[in-house]
């Protein structure tokens, strides 16, 4: 017997067990088909002692001290920015792109004024800003929308950046100074022991009963709960019934290489289209591990596979939105996290949408008692 199923040991699926388990008294079972929880910020040590993400890098970074304040309980911190970098015209140079890429790409020396009124003259405004695409030519022109953009945005999304909606490269932005961070949240920090062990704290608690490598299907039909918490792909839970739901997957290559670095920067970007993999990663950077040896991941977009990210276009939108209206009318099912609800998601935000249902069910919880 269970006050709640939770469909999904990731950071939606453990932010909800803990706050239902210690604020309500609640008895959980949380189940993934996965053979371990975390969900893809799941970062296990190798057998030389060497931590790394096995689903791809994951930087924390937020502007929400209520999320910080939240898992801090759970972990302390060690400070991180991250920097990328990007194999342009033979060149490493910094993206997002700043003064240092121009400088460096076109043998200039431009102050913040004499880059701005630079991208200006080669920027190509829009009237409708409606796609990646003009997005980024009303921010940098055309020359530089095909040297970093286009065929970085092909190979992740398998679309053209004329295909996919305007958040997906505006998340990108673009600066006349430099600073190099990737992020420039207020709050950039990875947890000091890594994420696994802090969804393990977590969950860590003879309320919750965790169940992993088994599919939540084969797990309800045995047992009694009052509510299901879902967080994985909403057209999944109904069995697409309107037609699947496009979502982009990874397929990632690691190397154990015996030298302690490989690379200047935590991701290195391969936009040209003539490499097949995305960036390459050494994740001694993101874990700050001092070793003798250190790994590193190439990424391969594929469009199957386990789905990792929902793809931003209207049409998938109106097709999600048929979706969230079938949801609607599940009286006892909550349905959070990136897959359950379409949305590109930063772990931080996955965090705050997972403690503002929590809210939500604890006010029903009042109300019903």
């Amino acid at each position: 017997m269970y006050d709640f199923l939770i469909v999904g040991a990731g950071l939606a699926g453990a932010t909800l067990a803990e706050r239902l388990a210690s604020q309500l008294d609640a008895n959980v079972l949380l189940v993934d088909r996965r053979d371990h929880i975390g969900g893809n910020c799941y970062d296990p040590v190798s057998p030389d002692g060497l931590r790394y993400h096995r689903y791809g890098p994951h930087i924390f970074h937020t502007n929400s001290a209520d999320v910080v304040a939240y898992l801090s309980r759970f972990t302390a911190w060690r400070p991180y920015a991250h920097r990328v970098l990007s194999h342009v015209n033979g060149q490493l140079v910094p993206v997002p792109i700043n003064r240092t890429t121009i400088n460096a790409l076109y043998d200039l020396n431009l102050d913040s004024a004499g880059l701005e009124a630079f991208l200006r003259a080669r920027a190509i405004p829009s009237r409708f800003i409606d796609s990646s695409e003009k997005l980024i030519l009303s921010r940098v022109g055309r020359e530089l929308y095909e040297l970093f953009f286009r065929g970085y945005t092909r190979k992740q999304w398998g679309l053209d950046p004329a295909e996919l909606d305007p958040t997906v490269c505006g998340r990108i932005p673009t600066r006349s100074n430099d600073d190099d961070r990737y992020f420039t949240d207020a709050f950039q920090a990875m947890p000091a022991d890594g994420f696994s062990a802090m969804i393990g704290r977590m969950t860590d608690d003879p309320r919750i009963e965790i169940v992993t490598g088994c599919d939540y299907r084969t797990v309800a039909d045995r047992v009694v709960f009052d509510r299901l918490i879902f967080t994985g792909p909403i057209d999944e839970y109904f069995e697409h019934r309107y037609g699947r739901l496009p979502y982009r997957s990874l397929e990632f290559e690691f190397t154990t290489v015996d030298t302690p670095w490989v690379q200047s920067a935590g991701c290195i970007n391969e936009p040209s289209a003539d490499v097949p993999y995305t960036r390459t990663t050494e994740y001694k950077h993101l874990t700050g591990q001092q070793h003798a040896k250190t790994i590193v991941s190439r990424e391969y977009p594929r469009a199957v596979g386990d789905p990792y990210y929902p793809i931003p276009r209207a049409d998938n939108r109106a097709l999600y939105e048929r979706y969230r209206k079938l949801a609607a009318r599940e009286t006892n099912v909550t349905f959070v996290g990136r897959l359950a609800e379409y949305r590109y998601y930063n772990m931080d935000q996955v965090v705050a949408s997972a403690l503002a249902k929590f809210e939500a069910l604890a006010a029903l919880a009042q109300v019903a008692s």
